[in-house]
């Protein structure tokens, strides 16, 4: 799986380490993602996904019905 945040879209950027001599090298910045599984009561079920810590503030506020009908209207999540 890639390192790619189910429901937000968030995923690596690219960028530089810079050395005291101001040498700039290729490194690249993770997103902070989980894995994380989620009962939703509509279906009586449970999901598990792949998220950054941000979404899952984003989940306590809007609750989790919510953030996966924006998902899915975005074209982050099936």
């Amino acid at each position: 799986m890639s390192r790619v945040c189910q429901l937000t879209g968030k995923s690596v950027m690219v960028g530089n380490n810079v050395s005291h001599s101001n040498r700039k090298t290729k490194r690249r910045f993770y997103p902070n993602l989980i894995t994380k599984k989620f009962f939703i009561p509509e279906e009586d079920s449970y999901i598990t996904l792949k998220i950054s810590t941000s979404a899952l503030r984003t989940i306590n506020k809007k609750g989790i019905q919510a953030c996966l009908k924006e998902a899915r209207e975005k074209g982050y999540l099936k």
